[in-house]
């Protein structure tokens, strides 16, 4: 083991740019470095003195897969800091364009990213060539989902309909009418997809993490709730800042989190969704949770994808639901009056808690933004899974070790930006 170095150049298959250093020592591993090495994007500062009803549409801008979260966590500060309180209709359709991102992140996520993991291949289309009907399916999941984005939010990439108080026009009854047909098949596509997903081979490999995710007593959590963790802790979203700390770290453009009084590091994302409110789910998922033989909550990170195919059926069976039951609302938006304040809120991202927080002026403006993405918030705990999971993997050639721990980190589907980059190792030995 003395001496022996592995290095990932560019992680393949994860969104934006990062590599992966190993250092291992006589007798145990000793550094593991996720490098993210994008220079910084400075949201936050480019928010500051604009007017606030521009800050849905910049911070959509963030990421490409889940602009809805970016903008549902916008929305939410800014009407707490103005006190604006929607009604149940406009609130409930937001859900509805909730459920179009989770379907379409998720099922990109599972059928091209991650299950060449589980089934050997080097990327989504060599897998094609084997698993055809598999890959059509997802890909056909994922369309739908776009469709509903595209019908809620303007477009699919970057919605432009999401406002502060509501939205800039409902959609029309017959537009989502159209799309009950094809999202009765997307359930029964991700009843299947679960299932599939489900029968993996799993590596025997459990952590003991701290789950961290919203927690709502009356529905799954996507745009509201308290802050839960697996210490059975219910925090309010306004303590967040005390709770949970970003930091910088030398090898890293990305900030790391840690619980503040702790410093130890925390999970979000799906499996932590899933551990923390697994009978919050859909009646269809809550039985598929009980069928796949999985113990809920799972430590074991190659099981997210098993997590993410059940919010898949969550999000189709309550995207059904409210498709059926549609009533135009009678406005589209609340009205408010602009006032000196704060606000904060957390969402759940499609990869995890999305905490934002916005001071703004008397005259509309903002005066100071924070947020907090979920990725940052899962790079420590990467780090620190990796380091337990190198021992496991070193049975292996350094090509080999290299390939497994790129799998490890794909499967907290971490959002670095918009671009992939293909892998180049670098070994040393003494």
């Amino acid at each position: 083991m003395s001496g022996r170095r592995i290095k990932v150049q560019a992680l393949t298959r994860v969104e934006g740019e990062g590599g992966l250093y190993i250092k291992l020592g006589p007798q145990d591993v000793e550094e593991v470095c996720l490098e993210i090495y994008e220079p910084p994007r400075l949201f936050e500062a480019l928010l500051r003195g604009r007017p606030l009803e521009d800050v849905p549409d910049i911070t959509a801008r963030i990421c490409g897969i889940c602009p809805v979260a970016y903008q549902m966590s916008s929305v939410h500060a800014l009407e707490s800091a103005l006190g604006v309180t929607v009604p149940p209709a406009i609130r409930q359709l937001r859900r509805l364009l909730y459920c179009g991102e989770w379907i379409e992140s998720h099922t990109l996520h599972m059928y091209l990213l991650n299950a060449p993991d589980f089934l050997g291949f080097e990327s989504g289309l060599a897998m094609a060539e084997r698993y055809p009907d598999e890959v059509n399916r997802g890909l056909r999941m994922k369309k739908h989902g776009n469709q509903l984005l595209e019908v809620m939010g303007g477009r699919a990439i970057h919605p432009i309909n999401v406002a502060v108080g509501g939205f800039f026009r409902l959609p029309r009854a017959e537009d989502l009418q159209r799309l009950v047909p094809d999202f009765e098949w997307g359930l029964q596509a991700a009843v299947e997809t679960a299932r599939w997903v489900a029968g993996f081979e799993f590596p025997d490999f459990c952590r003991d993490y701290q789950l961290v995710s919203l927690a709502h007593p009356e529905e799954y959590p996507m745009n509201e709730g308290c802050i839960a963790t697996s210490d059975g802790e219910s925090l309010a979203v306004g303590s967040f800042e005390n709770e949970f700390e970003e930091r910088q770290v030398p090898h890293s453009t990305a900030l790391h989190a840690v619980r503040r009084h702790a410093q130890t590091p925390y999970l979000v994302g799906p499996l932590a969704r899933v551990g923390l409110n697994v009978d919050q789910l859909s009646p269809t998922a809550r039985r598929l949770a009980v069928e796949v033989g999985i113990a809920w909550p799972s430590r074991n990170p190659f099981q997210s994808i098993v997590a993410r195919a059940l919010e898949v059926v969550h999000a189709f069976e309550e995207a059904l639901t409210i498709l059926r039951d549609y009533q135009r609302p009678a406005h589209a938006r609340v009205a408010y009056d602009y006032r000196d304040g704060r606000g904060c809120a957390a969402t759940e991202a499609p990869r995890g808690l999305l905490y934002h927080r916005y001071d703004v002026t008397a005259d509309g403006k903002i005066r100071l933004a924070k947020i907090v993405p979920p990725t940052s918030q899962n790079q420590a705990q990467i780090e620190t899974d990796l380091r337990g999971w190198v021992p496991v993997a070193l049975q292996d050639d350094d090509d080999a070790v290299a390939r497994s721990c790129e799998n490890l980190v794909r499967c907290y589907d971490p959002c670095i930006s918009c671009s992939t980059h293909f892998l180049r190792v670098q070994i040393e030995r003494p």
